[in-house]
């Protein structure tokens, strides 16, 4: 079985406070962008008593046994019998960029073995286990917009104006982590939650819908801060950063026809 796990991007994350356990809480919106995709094949090992995975693409995996795919395979494998696999990864998704990409591996995982091997697993129930994967996992097992609270793990459905709305998401290369992105954070509480900002046009969405990791971010990089800039001047109605970066993307209401440097990785497409 063939599934092709994508992308997704933040509409807006506020750093609203700091836990007792050391992780903080987040206030931010997903919505899946549908075209920018991985490839993940599975089929039966018939060759081997042992599973085999293979990647390719950009940022091939070295280490297999570390890798989401993987751990959702031996999540799953707990609790249901599921044979020896064949598992090949092509990526196409850039890691460190604040997409998503080994979460959205991870959570296709599950479900391709859901669906292959009849687990009979619901979509609460795989959420679950996704959960125990990462933070923002769990949102691809539905894979539709969501707010996201908590450390990014409890959802509420969200309707959103961007049918038909064209996105350019651009990634340099360059890599934040995650310490770095807390880096000087001071969590607050914003002015209005993020389906009150959301109701407004794209346009009134500049001053109001913020990226609390841009700042951190663009001391250190400011590339970043000139794509933003550049999106804008070449007719975005929003521009962001997405999660804690290096992926800044653009919303706008044509097909945006704008040049990069060789080095970055584009994806364009409508939503």
């Amino acid at each position: 079985m063939v599934v092709f796990p994508n992308a997704k991007i933040n509409l807006g994350l506020f750093v609203t406070e700091k836990r007792p356990d050391g992780f903080h809480n987040l206030e931010t919106v997903f919505i899946p962008v549908p075209g920018f995709n991985d490839v993940l094949e599975v089929i039966d090992n018939k060759d081997s008593k042992e599973d085999s995975f293979s990647s390719s693409g950009i940022n091939v995996v070295e280490n297999h046994e570390d890798n989401l795919v993987a751990k959702a395979l031996k999540l799953l494998r707990k609790d249901h019998p599921i044979p020896p696999l064949k598992v090949h990864l092509h990526k196409n998704i850039p890691a460190g960029a604040g997409l998503g990409g080994g979460s959205a591996d991870a959570a296709f995982m599950l479900r391709l073995l859901n669906e292959q091997y009849t687990l009979g697993l619901s979509s609460e129930e795989l959420e679950t286990r996704a959960s125990l994967l990462g933070a923002d996992c769990a949102f691809f097992i539905r894979n539709q917009p969501v707010a996201a609270r908590g450390t990014g793990n409890i959802f509420s459905p969200i309707e959103l104006p961007l049918p038909g709305y064209w996105m350019m998401v651009v990634i340099p290369p360059v890599s934040l982590s995650t310490p770095e992105a807390y880096r000087n954070i001071t969590p607050k509480q914003p002015a209005q939650n993020i389906e009150t900002i959301l109701k407004e046009p794209v346009e009134v969405w500049r001053q109001q819908l913020v990226n609390d990791f841009e700042p951190n971010a663009f001391s250190k990089y400011p590339e970043l801060k000139q794509i933003k800039s550049d999106l804008y001047d070449q007719g975005a109605l929003y521009a962001a950063m997405s999660g804690s970066g290096s992926a800044i993307f653009g919303i706008f209401r044509q097909k945006p026809d704008i040049s990069w440097p060789k080095d970055y990785s584009i994806w364009c497409g409508k939503l």
